[in-house]
């Protein structure tokens, strides 16, 4: 838990104060770049790197492996350990993972050659297209209903477990929410936080994923930042019915929020929210 945080000196400003400039101490998130390598029987391939805030890292690769299109079940993975990997001082970093397929899973034919950042998650694709994947999982005959105080309700209450959050200020949310009594009720099934709003939403799939929990039927993923294409498309690879941000989606996300039966909903902020797709899964306002 050490390394999800880190203590550094600031100095502070409040202009217009007895003392204008300040020394203390402020708490930040710690972001560092996971090595994601894949082993099959063909051998191993440096696949991708990803900056992230330390934690969860199996969760990470497991859900980010399903958003690519490589797994799609947990035996697929067979095992995943950190590889050596130190620091200047000779310390071990735990930024290298190497996840071990099934033998019949197929490696990637080529690396993503990039490392992606902790505000994209698919920027080292070659195109839209080659992230317009069929979902093993989809969503789109999803039977789940709710009710509109039920999702308005859903950002405080994700808000409220965001521990990380209250230390640093500075992480993004995913709260994967399970759906009961007719969509009147709601449990959080799981959260994870991180400095990129995609790693966030991996890890929650790739807990999914490794408590065999795939699809993800009947369910919400409430995120605390903007609605964006890979998340839509991060939702439909696990079977999700239902994202909801607490900000806007983009019109790429609606679209594929139309094409794959996501339900999208924005500005979820207490008092209201947009829907922009899959608007019937929502109960008539009384």
């Amino acid at each position: 838990m050490g390394r999800l945080s880190q203590r550094r000196k600031v100095h502070k400003y409040v202009l217009g104060s007895e003392h204008p400039v300040r020394h203390k101490e402020d708490v930040l998130a710690v972001e560092e770049p996971l090595e994601i390598r894949l082993t099959g029987p063909a051998g191993t391939l440096k696949y991708s790197v990803t900056m992230r805030t330390p934690g969860d890292d199996f969760d990470l690769v497991a859900g980010f492996l399903i958003s690519e299109g490589v797994v799609w079940e947990p035996g697929q993975i067979v095992s995943e350990r950190f590889c050596a990997g130190e620091d200047a001082e000779g310390h071990q970093t735990f930024n290298v993972v190497d996840a071990q397929l099934r033998p019949g899973v197929a490696l990637p034919d080529l690396g993503r050659n990039v490392v992606t950042s902790s505000a994209c998650g698919i920027c080292g694709t070659d195109s839209i297209e080659a992230v317009r994947r069929n979902s093993r999982h989809s969503p789109a005959h999803d039977a789940v209903r709710l009710l509109p105080e039920l999702v308005a309700g859903l950002p405080a209450r994700l808000r409220a477990a965001q521990a990380l959050f209250d230390k640093t200020g500075g992480v993004h949310a995913a709260g994967l929410f399970s759906v009961h009594d007719e969509g009147s009720r709601a449990e959080l099934e799981c959260l994870r936080e991180d400095v990129g709003r995609h790693n966030a939403v991996d890890k929650v799939v790739g807990w999914a994923l490794r408590e065999a929990r795939l699809p993800l039927s009947g369910t919400v993923l409430q995120v605390s930042g903007r609605a964006s294409f890979e998340l839509v498309q991060k939702a439909a690879m696990a079977g999700i019915p239902v994202l909801a941000a607490v900000s806007a989606p983009s019109t790429l996300a609606v679209e594929l929020a139309e094409e794959s039966g996501v339900t999208l909903i924005g500005f979820s902020r207490g008092e209201g929210f947009n829907v922009y797709a899959g608007h019937e899964r929502l109960a008539p306002v009384s």
